[in-house]
């Protein structure tokens, strides 16, 4: 099976994703700019869930332009990366509504690490199909990146339990990493 479907699927799902956490914001009580203030955690969630997502979608994107195939294994570790990210939106609004308390900053890391473990398996399914010297293997053989930012996931749940806001920063390194996107595909398929 070619990639087509699985990244067509994809897509639409991550488009949904940001759309339900746009959804999710409401608008506060009072036309002054002070009154933007009650809602300053909500949005600052938001931007950071939105970088996350765009991230993801970055990434899948250049991922299933190194993979020539799927099979089942790679369907259902798409899926299972997918099943992590839908829960951004509920997880986005827990931490912004609770200005960052510790349980929804604590479980919004959670759902960030899975999500990157997710990736890591569609990604580790993907090499297993393709073979280790397929170009997705090379791209991704000895994932410094990836593994870091389990690490850095860890250690912002970790933190979060004693400061909510050293998690946030864990987090937003993680994301810092990841925006700009992974030139080592770009470069494999041109030399491919």
């Amino acid at each position: 099976m070619n990639t087509n479907r699985l990244e067509a699927f994809s897509d639409g799902v991550l488009a949904i994703i940001i759309t339900i956490m746009v959804l999710e914001m409401k608008v506060p009580e009072g036309a002054t700019f002070s009154a933007l203030f009650s809602v300053l955690p909500v949005f600052l969630t938001y931007i950071m869930s939105f970088v996350y997502v765009g991230i993801y979608w970055n990434n899948h994107h250049h991922l299933m332009h190194a993979v020539t195939k799927v099979n089942g294994r790679v369907l259902w570790s798409n899926l299972n990366l997918l099943f992590w990210l839908s829960l951004f939106p509920f997880v986005t609004g827990w931490m912004g509504e609770n200005h960052f308390e510790t349980n929804p900053t604590v479980l919004y890391g959670i759902v960030l690490f899975m999500a990157a473990l997710g990736f890591k398996l569609l990604v580790h399914n993907a090499i297993k199909l393709e073979g280790k010297n397929s170009k997705v293997g090379n791209v991704y053989k000895n994932d410094k990146k990836l593994v870091g930012s389990l690490l850095l996931y860890a250690l912002g749940i970790a933190f979060s339990f004693i400061e909510p806001v050293i998690g946030i920063v864990m987090y937003s390194l993680v994301a810092l990493f990841w925006v700009i996107p992974d030139k080592r595909i770009e470069k494999t398929l041109k030399e491919g």
